[in-house]
């Protein structure tokens, strides 16, 4: 039974893997990998010298620092929310919407968002009533980095509350019960009980998102930035898209492809040496 799984895994992700040669070559397409020259570490020593490279990976990092930031916060804020909620048809109807957008693609949730915030968009119509001027929204610097945060949270927040609802299901009845009888509050269970109940989880999840540090969301920044908001929203995923398939230095893409594979490795597993250590979880 796990023989095709292991040959789809072999074709798709081990033999890809002999592709990092790439990153120590000049390499031309109708030549190959086997035919094209060797040169070593000179495509990272060009990729350093860029002046560009040291701001995607600032851009990079900032991103992915603030989604994991609001995407720990907002879910946990909004589950205890609706654990407080007594209407069961009510709370499963809000869960069941919030949750919806995580289905989406980016290629759907990107259209909304550019009809939403361009010119004569929603927004600007909004702005408009009361007498603001229309901002160009997605070609601004300054709002470019807060709309993909907004928008990640938008789309996974839904998907994220879920794992704190079912860590809710699993405190104790009798706590409240002996606080209602200690003459507890309802905002004073949520702060003695719900909420240390939960700390556990939230640092589970916060130690394994630092495997995410360098993933900011390529699917996202694709199909939002432009020329524009380069200076704060090309990421490495970007970068190496651009440079690889667009500008075909296939060396230099593939060497900070690489680079950034080796760190996020590193960063994994620290997280999981961490979630184990605070957490006591462990995958193996």
């Amino acid at each position: 039974m796990l023989i095709p799984g292991a040959v789809l895994l072999f074709i798709f992700s081990i033999v890809p893997m002999f592709g990092v040669a790439i990153a120590f070559q000049d390499y031309i397409p109708t030549k190959g990998i086997f035919a094209s020259e060797w040169v070593g570490w000179e495509n990272f020593g060009y990729m350093f010298s860029l002046p560009d490279s040291k701001q995607i990976f600032v851009n990079t990092i900032s991103i992915a620092l603030m989604k994991i930031a609001a995407g720990l916060v907002v879910p946990f804020v909004f589950a205890l929310l609706l654990n407080e909620a007594r209407i069961v048809l009510f709370k499963r109807t809000i869960q069941t919407v919030v949750y919806l957008p995580h289905f989406m693609s980016w290629v759907i949730l990107s259209g909304i968002l550019i009809n939403m915030l361009t010119l004569d968009g929603l927004v600007n119509q909004i702005l408009s009533w009361f007498g603001r001027e229309p901002v160009m929204f997605l070609s601004s610097n300054a709002w470019f980095r807060p709309i993909l945060v907004a928008s990640d949270v938008w789309k996974e927040f839904g998907f994220s509350t879920i794992i704190y609802l079912a860590a809710l299901t699993s405190i104790n009845a009798s706590l409240y019960e002996a606080a209602s009888i200690d003459g507890a509050s309802r905002l004073q269970k949520l702060l003695y009980i719900t909420v240390p109940a939960l700390l556990p989880t939230v640092i589970l999840l916060a130690t394994l998102s630092l495997g995410n540090v360098l993933n900011a969301g390529f699917e996202q920044i694709l199909n939002l930035y432009n020329p524009l908001v380069y200076e704060t929203g090309d990421i490495i995923d970007t970068y190496v898209y651009r440079t690889g398939l667009q500008e075909m230095q296939f060396g230099l893409a593939t060497a900070v492809g690489l680079l950034k594979s080796a760190v996020s490795f590193i960063l994994i597993l620290i997280s999981y040496g961490l979630a184990y250590r605070y957490a006591n979880y462990r995958i193996f």
